[in-house]
């Protein structure tokens, strides 16, 4: 009698939990858990920065996130507000507002949104959430908040750096810019890497968790270095900040804040916000007038 009393009274829990969701028009489930004081709800033209997370709800896994991170900005637009997405319920909402939703992986395969794969298949769903955390009226003040945050998401990864290095017992030295260069062999110091210089460069790129994502250095005859014209922006900012260090046959290491190569962006193994490592060994350094220098990027 007692086990039936109990499980009555969780169904009961569990029903009015589930009472809490509300269905927008596209059949999106979400709630809105309003915030405290007398905000007013969003309005036309005002600008709005938010944390925003997706999961996948089967393994439990994390799709993408920005907490912890750079929150996002964007300018409301009515005419402009998706279907089914969060964006739909967005003018409901005021600052210092939690959204919770769920959406369901067969209905954004039947919108396009989605492919069925390895990572989505049909009839899971994906729960997402979000704080909206302030609101603009004026497009300076999102340039300056953001500036705000793109110091303080470098300020986490340089401790994160640190302590990495602290851990591993690698002494290293730290720019002004936030790149910790270990260097094994400064290289030929009257053939230093500037910007009149192109630098033929060998490297090996990995996370901190040792993972390779790129390499050049192969024991075979196909290997070649890639040239890297300083200065001229074809490469992560740790790298033109990192290999000035060296000279000519100059060998070591570079650890790069996430916001000094790809920030927000993955780019292939390479997480959003990852900071990440490069083994280097310059090859040549020669003036750019006399080397034609390649513009591609040293990881792909």
């Amino acid at each position: 009698m007692i086990k039936t009393t109990l499980k009555l009274a969780l169904a009961i829990v569990l029903f009015a939990s589930c009472n809490q969701f509300e269905k927008a028009p596209s059949g999106m489930l979400y709630k809105i858990t309003h915030g405290s004081g007398n905000e007013k709800k969003l309005e036309q033209g005002q600008f709005v920065k938010l944390n925003l997370e997706y999961k996948l709800k089967s393994k439990d896994t994390t799709l993408s996130t920005t907490y912890g991170v750079i929150p996002v900005y964007f300018p409301i637009d009515t005419a402009r507000l998706g279907k089914y997405t969060f964006t739909e319920i967005l003018m409901k909402c005021k600052k210092g507002d939690k959204i919770e939703f769920s959406l369901s992986v067969d209905t954004l395969v039947k919108m396009n949104v989605l492919q069925l794969n390895e990572t989505f298949k049909t009839k899971d769903l994906i729960i997402g959430r979000a704080e909206i955390i302030n609101v603009f009226t004026d497009v300076a003040k999102v340039d300056a908040d953001y500036k705000l945050e793109q110091e303080a998401e470098k300020g986490r990864e340089i401790k994160a750096i640190k302590e990495h290095l602290a851990k591993k017992n690698i002494t290293a030295v730290q720019s002004p810019e936030g790149v910790f260069v270990v260097v094994t062999n400064a290289g030929d110091a009257a053939n230093k890497v500037d910007t009149t210089k192109v630098a033929s460069v060998y490297y090996k790129g990995y996370n901190f968790k040792g993972d390779v994502f790129d390499t050049n250095m192969k024991n075979d005859s196909t290997a070649k270095p890639y040239d890297v014209s300083i200065g001229a922006g074809g490469v992560i900012p740790g790298w033109e900040i990192g290999l000035k260090y060296f000279g000519k046959g100059g060998k070591g290491s570079l650890y790069i804040p996430a916001m000094l190569a790809y920030g927000p962006q993955a780019n292939g193994m390479i997480k959003a916000y990852e900071n990440l490592a490069f083994d280097i060994q310059v090859q040549d350094v020669t003036p750019k007038a006399l080397s034609k220098a390649s513009a591609l990027a040293p990881v792909h």
